[in-house]
């Protein structure tokens, strides 16, 4: 069975070791490296020549180094973790026991799950939603904890005899028990910083609800500065945009969608009464056919308000029929004036018969179909 350093050093970089098992799937007779366990994603690094691509807890083989050339079962190897990387791992998962901690103790939130991304990390908490004070509050409360510089401990404690964890462990025998002196007890695998103050900052971007709970994306550390820088510079460059303060873009972007909205609406507005003085045009136009009744055929590009618009006006005056065909998404509109057949009867049976669906009221009815050709053939039909 392989020997974990990990879980005794997690600033352990440098280790030799034997190769039990060769290739590029090899099993060493002890490793530094942290296989993808309990959210928290693999260490990466070097074994001899060879990059670690990937590091697995496999329940036969033991921990499974993926690596990019073969290593002969026998031969020692230096192995060398990459310490950004292991770093970065554990203020966040370090700062997830915090929080979560933190959660519990303010608002009686339970953590349901924990995933650690290339990113971000997240925590599923037990309630369907957080205010935003109350998000905040944890927030706080959890950088002043980080301030504190809380010893972090690592112990081995029997499952039965265990006391005080946050989250009782349904395993059986030796428990590796994560101890924040004065805030937290966790049965956990992971790798953790010696003292809080390691965490550096904690900062939480935002929440989501996700199946009932709700779902806390959070960082920490390196990883905290850098999106704080990133988030400033994108709210910079969005300042000078407007040549206003930084601290007033928030509101100037409101107050210019919200101008933005309104004109939306006003152009909307003009758009139909545009569409209905072009429909009172084009029945103007058009010249009586057989029967009295004025017939036109339309090609639009969709079927939409306006066009619905132009063929109400251009069907309200009397006598009038308007077809009007779209190739995509192939669908057809039909609308008449009051007095003649009924617009949804007589388009109903057509869709039917090219394998279309729809229908509408006695003046307006509308249907999609198959394809553009069962579309023109819809038009043909009604024509008739």
């Amino acid at each position: 069975m392989t020997e974990r350093l990990y879980y005794e050093d997690s600033y352990l970089t440098r280790f030799n070791a034997k190769v039990a098992i060769g290739g590029t799937e090899v099993v060493l007779d002890r490793t530094a490296f942290y296989p993808t366990s309990g959210g928290q994603p693999n260490d990466l690094g070097r074994l001899g020549e060879a990059a670690v691509l990937d590091v697995i807890d496999d329940e036969e083989r033991g921990i499974v180094h993926a690596v990019d050339r073969p290593l002969e079962a026998g031969s020692i190897v230096a192995g060398e973790i990459d310490w950004r990387r292991r770093f970065d791992h554990m203020q966040q998962h370090t700062g997830q026991h915090l929080l979560s901690a933190v959660f519990h103790d303010l608002f009686g939130w339970a953590t349901l799950s924990f995933h650690l991304g290339a990113e971000i990390s997240t925590i599923d908490l037990s309630t369907a939603a957080a205010k935003q004070e109350e998000i905040e509050k944890a927030e706080r409360e959890a950088n002043s904890r980080i301030t504190a510089n809380l010893p972090v401990r690592v112990a081995y404690e029997q499952a039965g005899a265990v006391e005080g964890l946050r989250k009782a462990s349904d395993r059986s025998g030796e428990l590796r028990v994560v101890t924040i002196e004065g805030l937290d007890r966790s049965a956990c695998g992971g790798t953790h910083v010696k003292a809080t103050g390691e965490i550096g900052c904690l900062f939480i971007r935002k929440m989501d609800k996700v199946r009932g709970a709700a779902r806390v994306e959070f960082v920490c550390g390196g990883r905290a500065v850098a999106r704080a820088r990133a988030d400033y510079n994108a709210l910079a460059a969005a300042a000078r945009h407007f040549s206003a303060a930084l601290d007033e873009t928030p509101a100037l972007v409101a107050g210019l969608i919200e101008q933005a909205k309104e004109s939306e609406k006003a152009r909307k507005k003009l758009a139909l009464e545009l569409a209905a003085v072009r429909g009172r045009e084009a029945y103007a136009a058009t010249a009586p056919g057989p029967g009295g009744v004025r017939v036109i055929v339309e090609r639009a590009a969709a079927l939409d308000e306006e066009l619905r618009a132009f063929a109400q006006s251009f069907t309200a005056q009397g006598g009038a029929r308007l077809i009007a065909v779209c190739a995509q998404p192939p669908s057809v509109l039909y609308a008449v004036s009051e007095g003649e057949a009924p617009a949804g009867t007589r388009l109903k049976p057509v869709l039917d018969s090219l394998g279309g669906k729809g229908g509408g009221n006695a003046r307006l009815a509308q249907g999609s179909l198959p394809d553009a050709a069962a579309a023109e053939r819809a038009v043909e039909a009604l024509l008739t």
